[in-house]
């Protein structure tokens, strides 16, 4: 069966889409599709660590006892192990930091885990955590040490991979937060929402996973949210976060009706949604996992056989091109954008070659 975007077909992309729409909610809406259609975009779901939250969607259904099925329950069983090892590491580890005097800040993972009705439904590998440059060399000691090799941490000196924000600002905004004994912090709501929303769009918005973050933090954001503070004063910045909350308005039906943002929400840029569904597709194409797992470019200055096809896995997404350009997501065409980026990575490349 061929599944395209026109007549009453649709695109995996867009079956994952309608599949998913309200999942992370408690109690998500019943499921909108039948076995025929689920069982082609299983795969997709399992590749995409999206396939513990479509058990969820389905497990009360008829559709539960489908085969195509089996797959999704065996995900959700084994993530729901791994929720209860990474959470009990994630104690361990900052204990250890605890007892050094020194307390992080908790990023990904966990933090965005628990949005969900059971940390199980958002898988996740390492412990990411952040330190001020004045606990880092301390936090580093730590880590290194024999009690904590044993443990996946990723570590990051403040939040500049992160997000724009001053340290200052989001240490300022930070909430204590326990697990067991151990002491850490997460970032405010506001925070966490407006790095999910650039996250998912500096990497093309390749992981549908990402945009159930997204519509799981809008959803369950507290009556005390501070819209104003989530925006930034960056207005283009902004926009940005408006349209990343507008895909999951658009592809997952999330709540926006009660947000200052539902109008851009409301109308994307034609181009945007068609790129989300290309890449949802096929969640894992070359150019991921990150381009450090493919062969360097320079491999080519020797051997340029495949030079061609390199170049072609690194042709940039337009949602990237647009972002790492801080280009505006209006209506204009993104091939100024992709060759642009495509020219400064040349340069970058090049440069680093002489």
């Amino acid at each position: 069966m061929e599944l395209t975007d026109t007549g009453a077909t649709k695109s995996l992309g867009r079956f994952v889409a309608t599949f998913l729409a309200g999942g992370w909610r408690a109690v998500p809406p019943e499921p909108n599709i039948s076995a025929e259609e689920l069982k082609p975009i299983v795969p997709l779901l399992l590749k995409s660590g999206a396939a513990s939250l479509a058990w969820w969607r389905i497990r009360g259904s008829s559709l539960s006892e489908c085969e195509a099925a089996r797959e999704l329950r065996s995900a959700y069983q084994l993530h729901s192990v791994q929720a209860a090892l990474h959470r009990a590491e994630i104690e361990e580890v900052i204990s250890l930091l605890n007892s050094a005097g020194v307390e992080p800040v908790l990023v990904k993972g966990w933090a965005v885990a628990r949005l969900y009705p059971e940390e199980g439904l958002r898988p996740y590998g390492d412990i990411d955590l952040c330190f001020g440059p004045d606990r880092y060399l301390q936090a580093m000691a730590v880590l290194k040490g024999p009690d904590a090799s044993r443990y996946s941490v990723d570590v990051h000196e403040g939040f500049g991979k992160l997000d724009d924000a001053s340290l200052d600002e989001l240490m300022a905004r930070s909430e204590p937060a326990r697990l067991g004994a151990a002491r850490f912090r997460l970032l405010g709501s506001e925070d966490q929402l407006r790095i999910l929303c650039t996250h998912l769009l500096r990497h093309s918005a390749w992981r549908p996973m990402w945009l159930c973050d997204i519509g799981a933090a809008v959803e369950s954001r507290p009556a005390s949210f501070n819209w104003e503070r989530c925006l930034g004063p960056d207005r283009r910045q902004a926009d940005w976060v408006a349209c990343a909350i507008g895909l999951a308005h658009q592809l997952l039906e999330a709540g926006v009706d009660d947000t200052p943002v539902a109008q851009r929400a409301k109308q994307l840029p034609r181009w945007l949604i068609p790129d989300v569904m290309k890449n949802w597709d096929r969640p894992f194409p070359e150019r991921y996992p990150p381009l450090s797992y493919v062969p360097p470019m320079s491999t080519y200055l020797r051997h340029p056989r495949g030079v061609l096809r390199a170049i072609g896995t690194r042709w940039p997404d337009p949602i990237e091109a647009t972002i790492r350009l801080r280009g505006p997501f209006n209506e204009m065409p993104r091939l100024p954008f992709q060759i642009g980026n495509a020219v400064w990575r040349t340069v970058r490349f090049l440069t680093r070659t002489q």
